[in-house]
């Protein structure tokens, strides 16, 4: 008698417990405010901030506005740095930039980017000479037409996108360079150039400091004069003998070329705040969102209301939640980590970099919650707002999965969308945000996402199109299942480890 007492007691007591779980939770899920989101997110997408490129002033300012918020909650700066902490970890990354490049062709000289685009990370160490043979559009037949052993192939085209097969066939016959034509006219090859000097500029960041090729194994875009020039030709003349393949009426030419690349340091920082726990301290959550974006086109600016302003504001709005119940004694039991992430527009590269170097152990993680736009509605539920994508939660543990649902059931009751969850959908959205970096060291995660709009990366994403009462209940969505998984009795159980393959991003 005095057992089953006993035990009615503590399930009274476990009843009792969990239901102040429950009012604890959505008291503080109150704190969550559209106008304080509003009034986060027009800071983040002002034109002010210049689109919060990575290493550029926006997004130096971007850091600035989210560090200063993380101190004025009293969030603990926990990246050491010499003898002090800050909520700054650095992420060094590198670039090789286009430097002085050039053809020559009978003493006429084209720059980079006039009338030429050098598509590559080549250094050439001075000025070389070459002999270039025309082989019409680079099939494996008209290759054998011709000898190209240790020359340059000039490849006609008739797409700008099908460069690659050509080039590879060519360098594989032992071609030294490929000069590719890809357009039928000057005009159309200097629009296009515009187009390439505004994407090779700025070179491709790493995490890695760049080696020069010692081989050339990038290559010449052209205009279709330049190759003419080169064979002492006509344009229609080698746009005919392309079409026909008639190659060998096609003179040889000389011309000599310049590749030289600059090394470039670029510094940008993920901003990092911790919140301790209670009892389960040493376990810890990290909620992440990224809040770099892709700068300016131009004059246009791309404020990145939605990508990822959204997120970073959620962030924000999150911490101040969880901040205000720990004031009230109400804090979580495990740890959690906020944190922006900077470079993912570049290649998920501050999360990279910080799950290459955490600032807390990765085997005390217990889960990753990422945020990358949560402000607006894609063309698939225009009918029905009420919907979030989430990807990721089934991955690595059925629990998280079961977790995630119960919570939207209790609080939010939302449309729970996993098409983009299909480990066969051909956008391949769980490789293409920051929880990725999580999910490769096994660490469960959740991506929270509306999907692709028509203003994904353009100077429209702006804040006037985001919906704030959808944007609202999103993160609370996102904060209640942090709730959750922070003051559970048990940590989450991973039981689908599995070799993952990465994807482009």
């Amino acid at each position: 008698m005095k057992n089953i007492t006993a035990l009615i007691a503590c399930c009274h007591l476990f009843i009792v417990s969990y239901s102040q779980l429950e009012e604890d939770a959505m008291k503080y899920a109150e704190t969550i405010k559209q106008e304080e989101l509003y009034d986060k997110l027009s800071i983040l997408a002002s034109d002010a901030l210049e689109g919060r490129e990575t290493g550029e002033r926006g997004q130096k300012m971007a850091a600035a506005f989210i560090s200063d918020h993380f101190k004025r909650l009293g969030l603990t700066p926990p990246v050491k740095q010499g003898s002090s902490y800050s909520y700054y970890q650095p992420v060094p990354l590198y670039s090789s930039m286009p430097g002085n490049i050039y053809l020559m062709v009978s003493g006429e000289k084209y720059d980079n980017f006039n009338k030429i685009a050098y598509y590559g990370t080549y250094h050439s160490e001075g000025e070389k000479e070459i002999e270039a043979v025309f082989v019409g559009k680079g099939s494996e037949q008209e290759l054998n037409q011709v000898d190209v052993k240790g020359k340059a192939v000039i490849i006609r085209i008739d797409n700008p996108r099908g460069w690659r097969t050509p080039h590879k066939l060519a360098k594989e016959k032992g071609a030294m360079i490929s000069l590719i034509v890809t357009h039928a006219t000057d005009s159309e090859f200097n629009n296009y150039s515009e187009m390439l000097k505004d994407y090779l500029s700025n070179g491709r960041l790493s995490l890695e400091v760049p080696k020069r090729q010692k081989t050339n194994q990038g290559i010449f875009m052209i205009a279709p004069s330049v190759a003419a020039k080169i064979v002492s030709s006509k344009v229609e003349d080698l746009n005919k003998a392309a079409d026909n393949g008639r190659l060998k009426k096609v003179k040889t030419g000389m011309l000599k070329y310049q590749i030289k690349q600059k090394k470039i340091e670029v510094s940008t920082e993920n901003v990092l705040g911790y919140l301790e726990g209670s009892d389960l301290k040493d376990e810890l959550l990290v909620l992440t969102a990224h809040y770099d974006h892709i700068g300016r086109h131009g004059d246009k600016i791309n404020n990145g209301a939605d990508d990822d302003g959204s997120g970073t504001s959620a962030i924000m709005e999150i911490a101040e939640a969880f901040v205000k119940a720990k004031e009230e004694g109400k804090g979580p039991r495990r740890s959690i980590l906020f944190m922006a992430v900077s470079g993912e527009e570049k290649g998920l590269l501050g999360s990279a970099y910080y799950t290459d170097n955490p600032v807390f152990p990765l085997e005390n993680t217990v889960v990753n919650l990422n945020i990358d736009m949560i402000g607006r509605i894609d063309r698939e539920h225009k009918d029905n707002s009420n919907y979030i994508y989430l990807v990721g939660a089934d991955r690595l543990s059925t629990e998280l999965h079961e977790i995630s649902e119960k919570v939207n059931e209790t609080y939010t009751q939302f449309e729970l969308d996993y098409t983009l969850n299909d480990e066969n959908h051909p956008d391949r959205i769980y490789y293409r945000s920051d929880h990725w970096n999580f999910a490769k060291n096994n660490i469960p995660v959740i991506f929270y996402f509306n999907g692709v709009h028509e203003d994904y990366h353009r100077p429209t994403d702006t804040i006037d199109k985001i919906e704030f009462e959808l944007l609202t209940k999103r993160t609370k969505l996102v904060y209640y299942t942090a709730w959750v998984l922070a003051n559970r009795n048990d940590r989450l159980v991973v039981d689908k480890l599995q070799e993952q393959e990465i994807g482009n991003n």
